[in-house]
């Protein structure tokens, strides 16, 4: 794929630089340039959708502080026992360790500094669009359906929610500036056979032992798996470390062979996620990694927290 036509995705908005999810972090992934930003999608307990990486809020806001009573027998704290209006009284912060302060990037802003909150879907889509309109660029929107199975169990139909506000905000066609995502192939299958969904679909890839869903990923990495789901998806989002593993030497990276399989099936390849402060092994600097990825490997879009550098990484590239 030419460089030029690479989509820089926003991970979770510019998740570099600000805390995930915020829409400060998505205002300045438009700003940096991406060309779509990511929503992942979990249900409150009236059935709103907000976006927020986990169905958990403890790692990334104040929620043990405010509502200290409010976890399950876990010790976890789930989005789906909070209404909305309790969910606005939290602040959200760079995310941390599980059961402590220490952040899980140290570099990026500060944890625990500033006034950021959780916001709908409907209020992220909105300041895309009227950045859109005030910029004249169009930038895309990546949203996510998290565990509908799980949210199934809770009494919620968290896929039908997120084609309803989808609908309602101009997203219904194929040409439709928006992929959709999930990690449940049931899922996918259901958008697109059941519910008649004409938008572009991505099945996630994850490991089995990750538990994201039922689906055997491990069938869906095979020549045969990706034919079939090409039946269903556009494309396939899978994580660095199936693309890639290192050679003989230990020293450089090689190919899996996964990125051939999926476009011979007709699917696009769009891996997750490239961090400048985690590094893939194998790789020396961030500029590197990505050119690596689009250059030998082909891929047709990647999932960054830094948008800006992986877009300098491609234009400064010459081939």
């Amino acid at each position: 794929m030419d460089n030029k036509n690479t989509l820089i995705i926003a991970h979770r908005g510019a998740s570099g630089y600000l805390p995930e999810h915020t829409l400060e972090a998505k205002a300045y992934a438009h700003a940096l340039g991406s060309h779509y930003i990511e929503q992942d999608l979990v249900a409150t307990r009236d059935d709103e959708l907000v976006v927020l990486h986990d169905i958990y809020l403890d790692q990334v806001t104040n929620v043990a502080k405010v509502f200290p009573n409010r976890h399950r027998d876990d010790g976890r704290y789930y989005v789906r026992d909070f209404t909305l209006k309790e969910i606005k009284r939290l602040s959200v912060w760079e995310r941390r360790k599980p059961g402590g302060t220490e952040a899980v990037f140290p570099r990026r802003f500060p944890t625990g500094v500033g006034k950021f909150q959780i916001a709908t879907l409907e209020e992220e889509i909105k300041l895309i669009q009227g950045l859109n309109a005030a910029s004249g660029r169009v930038v895309g929107i990546y949203p996510e359906i998290k565990r509908p199975a799980w949210h199934r169990s809770e009494g919620f139909d968290i896929t039908l929610l997120t084609l309803d506000v989808l609908s309602g905000l101009g997203y219904t066609q194929r040409d439709d500036p928006i992929y959709l995502q999930c990690f449940d192939l049931a899922e996918n299958k259901r958008i697109r056979k059941e519910l008649g969904s004409q938008l572009k679909l991505v099945q996630l890839i994850a490991e089995n032992t990750w538990a994201e869903s039922d689906t055997d990923y491990e069938r869906l990495k095979t020549e045969s798996g990706l034919q079939a789901i090409a039946q269903i998806v556009d494309g396939v989002g899978p994580w660095l470390g199936q693309l890639t593993k290192l050679d003989g030497h230990g020293s450089g990276r090689t190919s899996t062979g996964f990125v051939r399989s999926a476009h011979d099936a007709g699917l696009l390849v769009h891996p997750y996620t490239f961090r400048a402060d985690q590094l893939a092994p194998g790789f020396e600097t961030f500029e590197q990694m990505v050119r690596w990825f689009v250059r030998h490997l082909h891929v047709d879009g990647l999932f960054t927290d830094f948008p800006d550098k992986a877009l300098r990484a491609l234009q400064n590239d010459v081939v």
